[in-house]
């Protein structure tokens, strides 16, 4: 073993190392990088920060305005530019892991080329664990800004500890607390360092806590740091495209007076305080916490070998013990060999892992004990992303350990001895470290084993799924959708890159909102540009609308009900269309779909495919007719003929437009094709929904006679489903062909009270 370097006190960083190692993980973000947008919440922060508007709350203003830096950035696109954004972040943040973990081997090895080795197997290792990875060549939200924060005010406080009387002591103190209520604005995470940085004071200078001058400047320090949240209230009330939660008084426009109002207050803090969630307090267990602590392990697992398709379980598990005791290992020599650090990074370690799993409060993981199926409650995704900090500081952890099996192996191949000071020890021999270095070629694992799961490289699936979707829609349509996968990526579409702006989104999830409801009804009509439209909606003007999809005043808005039990069967009439609605609850989305089909008669409005039944639900199957990836609600039920046919188990499709929209119009196929996977399983759904279009057309037109083509489009439906993994591919038209035919258009004369506000109407014969 070696011995205490007797040249501790006169120890610099190796910044230029740090930089190269950081540099180095940098390129390698740029090769895999993501050259647009993806899946989840990816397109909706790339759009507010490109619109400066405002995410899902509390907002993350800090990351907007970075955000907005980048994206105006010239040359490439802005989802580019904000990828690149999360690359930097992430990069950055490998450097102070190096920078850390050199710190530590200070006083254990003597030769600082020795140091930097373990510093340079900390970034490695830290860069390609999979979640840090797979968030560092997409910014699917802010946790790679964040993740940069709390290394930096790692190596602040590791530096503190070198020297807590210092003269610079003070200083790395307030700016510690100024950065953590930065990283606050960013997101919550931001304020993870502050127990251990507490606990670091409390062991190395506790009577730091008694010098109030210094409390009240750091405490100063927090709160200026924070001040990005004031920018919210300002910017809410210009009503940008995206602006969730509006924590804004303001209605119709931005004014002082009702800026600085209680009705504000109110808004932001229920913004800020993520009320909208009603997620449970703490005390309330979601799941067993030894469960919530099998989560960790399952994404723990993942970090070493992403095995998406579970093909490689045994390895994984092997690959994960080994990081696992390494990281163990490293912790023990970190407390033995250098405690001062260790009196800050130890507890930061239980705060990422342990104190974070507590007050996450999860679910079930979305693929954790499959074996159990429905009978838990899952999270509707799986959330490794959570412990990107985790998994990334864990790299320092690991790489301690690794350069303890190094130098333990180095010392069996041959010692010799080195005089130190007084002490004259047996040390490992230059070449005995050289002989035992391929023992370091376990911290390149996690790059060759997650690459293919990792890289984004030339992936567009997601920006053409959001085009294919959106011109599924005829210009001016109302196009109702029902979650984050199906909507931020259209956001996405028509913010940054202009696509078919003139469609009016509607999301089920959100319309049971009061800041979405009135969004709708304020939002503008935008132009629809034929030039740039797909050649289909070419053969006819189109009318822009002159009335938003919603036609009530904002009061009548915010009066409709967010639940309402309706025990009777409902005729619901708009024009000549007659549905049925079932009992059930209406929601305040029901209502405002409801309305906008009602106020509407000149509009197309469409369901997504990806909202399932809800069309249906309403009681508009017979109404409804496939175009593409959508359902265009019809004034009349269609009648059979060669255009438009009844698939079992789909209903009427529209055989021309569908086909002209597969074989011209979509991009979506292609891309997954190229993509060549889809390890994110919990939104298999899209890929899946190609899939199905594919196989209904390919049905229909082979219907008609047409067996070349549906040949053709059969051999790319089948390319999309072995490209993107989907077992079930023929199961499809199974399960469709064992469905019953849509129910035939209501009759009779029963009068029945309309769901929406307006009263009752008589249904007509």
């Amino acid at each position: 073993m070696s011995a205490p370097s007797t040249t501790d006190l006169d120890y610099r960083p190796s910044y230029r190392a740090a930089a190269i190692a950081a540099g180095l993980v940098l390129l390698l973000y740029i090769i895999t990088l993501g050259p647009s947008t993806a899946m989840w919440d990816t397109s909706e922060y790339i759009a507010a920060a490109y619109v400066v508007g405002l995410p899902h709350p509390p907002g993350n203003p800090f990351f907007v305005l970075v955000g907005r830096v980048f994206s105006i950035l010239p040359g490439g696109n802005p989802a580019m530019w904000v990828n690149l954004l999360a690359a930097v972040c992430a990069s950055v943040s490998a450097g102070f892991w190096f920078l850390i973990t050199e710190r530590v081997l200070v006083s254990w090895l003597a030769e600082r080329w020795q140091r930097v080795v373990g510093g340079a197997l900390a970034a490695l290792i830290g860069a390609t664990a999979f979640t840090v990875w797979s968030q560092a060549v997409v910014n699917e939200k802010v946790y790679t800004v964040s993740l940069v924060g709390v290394a930096i005010i790692a190596w602040l406080t590791v530096r503190w500890c070198d020297e807590p009387d210092g003269p610079r002591a003070d200083k790395f103190l307030i700016l510690i607390a100024y950065l953590i209520g930065l990283g606050y604005s960013n997101h919550m995470a931001g304020a993870i360092p502050g127990p251990a940085v507490a606990m670091a004071i409390l062991v190395r200078r506790p009577a730091t806590f008694f010098r109030w001058r210094l409390l009240l400047a750091a405490a100063g320090a927090l709160v200026l740091g924070m001040t990005p949240f004031a920018t919210q209230p300002i910017r809410a009330a210009y009503f940008p495209p995206i602006n969730e939660g509006e924590p804004t008084g303001c209605r119709t426009e931005f004014a002082w007076s009702c800026t600085f109002s209680a009705k504000t207050w109110d808004a932001f803090k229920y913004n800020f305080n993520r009320e909208q969630y009603g997620k449970p307090s703490v005390l309330e267990r979601q799941a067993p916490f030894g469960a919530q602590i099998g989560m960790w392990w399952l994404y723990f697992r993942w970090q070493w070998l992403r095995d998406a398709y579970l093909e490689n379980q045994a390895l994984q598990s092997v690959l994960a013990a080994i990081f696992l005791v390494l990281g163990l290992f490293g912790g023990w020599v970190h407390y033995q060999r250098d405690r001062r650090s260790f009196w800050f990074f130890g507890p930061l370690m239980a705060t990422l892992t342990l104190l974070l799993i507590f007050y996450l409060n999860f679910k079930y993981g979305h693929s954790q004990a499959l074996n159990l199926g429905e009978t838990v409650d899952r999270e509707v995704r799986d959330r490794d992303y959570f412990f990107l900090w985790s998994f990334s500081a864990w790299s320092v952890w690991a790489a301690l350990g690794l350069v303890f099996v190094w130098e333990s192996v180095a010392a069996m191949v041959g010692t010799q001895a080195v005089k130190l000071g007084k002490q004259t020890l047996n040390l490992p021999a230059r070449r005995s470290w050289a002989m035992a270095s391929p023992v370091l070629a376990l911290a390149f694992v996690p790059l060759v084993s997650n690459w293919s799961a990792a890289t984004r490289h030339n992936d567009t699936s997601t920006r053409d799924f959001a085009h294919d979707l959106l011109n599924s829609v005829e210009p001016y349509g109302i196009l109702v959708t029902v979650g984050d996968n199906d909507t931020f990526p259209l956001w996405y579409a028509q913010e940054v890159e202009g696509i078919r702006q003139d469609v009016v989104i509607a999301n089920t999830s959100l319309l049971n909102t009061d800041w979405y409801v009135r969004q709708l009804i304020r939002s503008p009509i935008r132009e629809y540009d034929a030039a740039k439209g797909p050649a289909i909606y070419r053969d006819r003007q189109w009318t822009r609308p002159s009335n938003p999809p919603l036609r009530l005043t904002l009061d009548e808005a915010d009066s409709l009900p967010l639940a309402e039990q309706n025990p009777d069967t409902v005729l619901f009439t708009a024009g000549t269309i007659r549905a049925i609605i079932p009992p059930r609850v209406y929601t305040k989305a029901d209502y405002a779909v409801l309305l906008m089909i009602r106020d509407n008669p000149d509009r197309p409005v469409y369901f997504a495919r990806t909202s399932g039944g809800y069309g249906h639900e309403l009681g508009f199957g017979p109404y409804l007719v496939m175009h593409g990836l959508a359902r265009k609600l019809l004034p009349d039920v269609p009648t059979p003929g060669r255009d438009t046919l009844l698939v079992p188990g789909e209903g009427w499709v529209d055989l021309p437009r569908s086909k002209a929209l597969w074989n011209d119009i979509f991009e979506g196929h292609t891309a997954l094709v190229t993509k060549g996977g889809w390890p994110d399983r919990a939104s298999v759904g899209i890929p899946a929904l190609y899939v199905n279009s594919g196989l209904i057309l390919a049905e229909a037109l082979e219907s008609q006679g047409d067996t070349a083509g549906a040949r053709a489009v059969m051999a790319k439906t089948e390319q999309v489903a072995r490209a993107a993994r989907i077992d079930e591919f023929f199961s499809f038209v199974n399960q469709r062909n064992a469905q019953p035919l849509i129910p035939p258009p209501p009759t009779g004369d029963t009068a029945a009270r309309v769901p929406v506000p307006g009263g009752t109407a008589p249904a007509k014969k």
